[in-house]
């Protein structure tokens, strides 16, 4: 499994854009791939931050580059 740095970089490479290790993690629990609960979360229901609609596909191809998906 890559890590958060792993896919930022691929992403910031492939698609000239940066994007937040929350959005990783929206997009790790939108595809039910295995993750820890961060300590400093605030509610189990609710996100600060979610993962923009624009760059759910480019995270999720960093995903299948990694053998995630």
């Amino acid at each position: 499994m890559a890590t958060y740095k792993e896919i930022q970089s691929y992403v910031k490479d492939k698609y000239n854009t940066s994007i937040k290790t929350c959005w990783i993690a929206d997009m790790k629990e939108y595809h039910g791939l295995k993750m820890r609960v961060a300590p400093n979360r605030i509610s189990m229901d609710s996100k600060t931050y979610p993962c923009p609609e624009d760059k759910k596909e480019m995270i999720t191809d960093a995903f299948k580059q990694y053998g995630m998906l």
